[in-house]
């Protein structure tokens, strides 16, 4: 398993955008945030989430797995990874994603392994936090149960059941009965193939 180290990751995208000559501005505007907030994920000062990193990757047009680990996919036919390799990435505070296709060249979907997190006391309060992504999502749930938030609608999933939506509208999801649940999703972009 190979974790990124996001010094570098904001290094490659500091370097990539002073290389390109693009403006934070135009970075901020690309990945829908304020110049500051920007600036804070391009210096490090707050960890980038995976949405922003592959906004960035879009704006430069690299594979996201380019900005982290600074080497481009090239494997084209086929691409094994073994049961518990892959790219780790963060991608929101208590999930865990492993990356289970990172150097197969372009992409139409980025499949990831993701434990979700259990569900909190102020989970079971309310709404969850919700979040958008553009393209659709597909997640099968191999164990455990979850708890899903779709904008209004919620829905109790368990291993064996398959969801597919509109990643570009709200959607949260947290593990149930005091233990996490492992999902596999496939996170599809709208274009052709994801860079």
């Amino acid at each position: 398993m190979f974790e990124p180290d996001y010094k570098e990751v904001c290094g490659r995208i500091r370097t990539l955008r002073e290389d390109m000559d693009i403006t934070m501005q135009e970075m901020a505007e690309a990945t829908g945030r304020t110049v500051a907030e920007y600036a804070a994920q391009e210096s490090g000062e707050t960890d980038p989430s995976f949405t922003f990193l592959h906004l960035c990757a879009r704006r430069f047009g690299v594979d996201v797995v380019e900005l982290l680990t600074g080497e481009a996919p090239h494997l084209t036919g086929y691409s094994l990874t073994r049961a518990n390799d892959g790219l780790q990435i963060h991608r929101r505070e208590s999930f865990q994603y492993l990356h289970k296709a990172p150097f197969f060249k372009n992409r139409f979907a980025e499949p990831f392994l993701v434990e979700t997190p259990m569900e909190t006391e102020e989970d079971a309060k309310g709404p969850l936090h919700l979040s958008r992504h553009e393209g659709q999502e597909i997640d099968y749930i191999l164990e455990g149960r979850m708890r899903f938030q779709y904008e209004d609608h919620e829905e109790i999933l368990e291993a064996g059941d398959l969801i597919m939506y509109d990643s570009g509208r709200g959607h949260g999801m947290v593990a149930l009965d005091g233990k996490p649940c492992k999902i596999l999703a496939f996170v599809m972009s709208p274009e052709q193939s994801i860079i």
